[in-house]
């Protein structure tokens, strides 16, 4: 009987072993984030490397893309959308709330999507 138990209780610790996402220290994402020029560049970049665990943020003006590395075990990608939408740009997941946006010097006033 004891030999069982063992062996139900070892079947079921790896099973949830195996069932945990596996988080990479080096991860690498894009994510798309309106901006027009250089202030916004700086902008985007330190808002997203204001995250604990973001490695790496790069902005591209002409794509309007942010290439970032980040240690998942750390934060989320969530999290990074959010620290930039509190900066006053929208990424396309989260929107920045339209008092931040107004704040923005006028140049940095990109073309919101609805």
């Amino acid at each position: 009987m004891k030999k069982w138990i063992l062996i139900l209780v070892l079947s079921l610790v790896g099973t949830f072993a195996q069932a945990q996402e596996k988080k990479n220290k080096n991860a690498k994402h894009e994510i798309e984030v309106n901006g027009n020029c250089g202030m916004c560049e700086k902008r985007i970049e330190k808002a997203a490397l204001s995250v604990k665990g973001v490695k790496v943020a790069e902005w591209h003006q002409d794509h309007h893309h942010l290439y970032i590395v980040m240690d998942e075990t750390k934060c989320t990608l969530e999290q990074v959308h959010q620290a930039i939408a509190n900066a006053g740009h929208d990424t396309d997941k989260v929107k920045a709330k339209d008092e931040v946006y107004e704040n923005l010097h006028h140049c940095c006033k990109y073309e919101r999507k609805l």
